[in-house]
């Protein structure tokens, strides 16, 4: 008789895959805007990374 191994858990949810992909996406956005705008590659990787991070928090209230 072969014992099959039990399937282990998702590593993540459908619904925080979809928030972070969705928070990556409005991230990268904001910061390519940035740096189209200023040519300063500093301020649009800060920028971008403020935005995602804001985008986590707001999509994690939003998506039920």
């Amino acid at each position: 008789m072969s014992k099959t191994s039990p399937t282990p858990p998702p590593l993540l949810s459908v619904r925080a895959a979809v928030v972070l992909l969705l928070a990556l996406v409005c991230g990268t956005t904001v910061g390519t805007l940035t740096y189209f705008a200023g040519g300063n590659v500093a301020a649009a990787i800060l920028a971008g990374l403020t935005a995602t991070g804001g985008a986590i928090m707001f999509l994690h209230k939003v998506i039920a």
